[in-house]
């Protein structure tokens, strides 16, 4: 059929918006037409969608094209086409104003908004109102069903309640009676209640009279029993004071003695071999307390140095008989490589001293500072080496005092330290003081 735009002569406007149902099926029926539009007679608002399938047409342009077919009579007339050639005599019934009344309203008011002949806005609008209408009619039916469903559930309620009371009240009347059982039970259980307190009570000032003569009694012999535990433990702290000041006195006697015998058996070799002296077990040093570090493994390992300037003056030293050089340790490491972190400098110094030990065969005690230690180091002293750290409160130097002190006169001893105060300790103690700058330089030569 062909189509042709309706003359509907003065224009006529809606005083409303379009119903929902109406502007769904023409914005449908527009959005199928442009699916098979050839792509140059698609409106160019509505090209961008023409691609898409028909339903995400009309859903995601359904805006664009209900604006486009208010404004474009022609692209109206053209969407109310496929409507003439399925519907045609709805249409000429629309078009005429003679529509059947078993008509839908929906599609009467879509062709009458299309088309747009003389009264259609009467068209749009008395389908606007049956819809309303129907709706209504639709809510009022919904209403009166939940309604019914409402006054159902009120009448169920309603019996579900008269047998819940019906029961509560059975309940109730077995209540009253078990409460006036249990209150015969309390009150019996009361009586004797009070019969058990008053034979308690009384059995209560008999036992706390039996304590207090208990406790007098024990407390007579606990404070008898403290003046022996007092007697005891200063008899043992005598014995063990007596014990431990004879065998301290002894031992460092001793060790004091065999010292000087070794100094001179080694200065005179042929006293030695007369006499056959045994070597000596034990030395000075070892009798100073000091934090030792943990034992791992012997191994080879550094030792030793004195003062002055000169050279030749540790070398000098290292030859004396049973000389005993102490090494302030920290002191020579961060004198010749302080940039390295503590563990690797006592290693380093410690390494050298070992050799500098095997090579002289001196007595080597090197002290390091252990004021700051949580735990004790661990470290593998080397053969001829003594490591010693200082106890917390203690400085190094003050160790390097007690070790110089602990040593007899008589016996040569370095103390290898650049630190002005440790060596006018030395000094002041008879012993030969050393610069750490010889100590590096001999271990450097190692």
């Amino acid at each position: 059929m062909r189509s042709t735009i309706i003359d509907t002569g003065p224009e006529e406007h809606l005083d409303g918006p379009l119903p929902e149902a109406v502007r769904q099926h023409v914005v449908e029926a527009a959005a199928d037409l442009i699916g098979s539009m050839p792509a140059a007679e698609v409106p160019v608002p509505l090209r961008v969608f023409a691609r898409f399938e028909p339903r995400k047409r009309a859903r995601l342009a359904a805006s664009q094209i209900a604006a486009h077919l208010e404004s474009d009579a022609g692209f109206r007339d053209r969407v109310a086409g496929p409507l003439r050639t399925t519907h045609p005599e709805l249409v000429e019934a629309v078009v005429a104003s003679a529509v059947p009344p078993a008509a839908d309203p929906v599609q009467v008011a879509a062709i009458a908004y299309l088309l747009r002949p003389s009264g259609w806005t009467a068209r749009v609008a008395t389908a606007r109102a049956e819809l309303e209408r129907s709706a209504s009619a639709a809510e009022e039916a919904a209403a009166e069903r939940q309604i019914a469903a409402l006054r159902a559930e009120i009448a169920t309620a309603r019996s579900a309640r008269a047998e819940e009371l019906d029961k509560m009240r059975g309940e109730l009347r077995d209540a009253r009676a078990e409460i006036a059982a249990l209150r015969h039970k309390l009150h019996d259980a009361r009586k004797q209640a009070r019969a058990a307190r008053e034979n308690a009570d009384a059995a209560s000032a008999e036992a706390a009279r039996e304590r207090a003569a208990t406790t007098a009694a024990t407390a007579a012999m606990d404070k008898e029993l403290r003046k022996l535990r007092g007697r005891l433990s200063q008899a043992e702290a005598a014995a063990e004071s007596t014990r431990r000041a004879a065998r301290e006195g002894r031992n460092v006697d001793d060790v004091r003695l065999r010292m000087l015998l070794d100094v001179l058996v080694d200065a005179a070799q042929g006293v030695r071999r007369e006499l056959a002296l045994p070597s000596t077990i034990a030395r000075p040093a070892d009798a100073v307390g000091a934090i030792e570090p943990d034992k791992g493994p012997h191994r080879a390992l550094p030792g030793r140095a004195l003062s002055d300037d000169d050279p030749a003056l540790l070398e000098r030293l290292l030859t004396l008989p049973q000389v005993h050089m102490i090494v302030d340790g920290y002191n020579v490491t961060k004198t010749g490589y302080g940039d390295l972190p503590l563990a690797d400098q006592r290693s380093r110094l410690l390494a050298g001293l070992g050799g500098l030990a095997a090579q002289t065969r001196a007595e080597v005690t090197c002290v390091f500072d252990g004021a700051e230690l949580d735990a004790p180091v661990a470290i593998a002293a080397p053969r001829g080496v003594r490591v010693l750290f200082s106890h917390p409160g203690q400085t190094a130097d003050e160790l390097i005092g007690r070790l110089v002190r602990a040593e007899p006169e008589g016996r040569a001893i370095v103390v290898v330290s650049s630190d002005r105060e440790v060596a006018d300790a030395a000094r002041r103690a008879r012993a030969r003081p050393a610069p750490s700058t010889l100590l590096l330089r001999r271990l450097g030569r190692s």
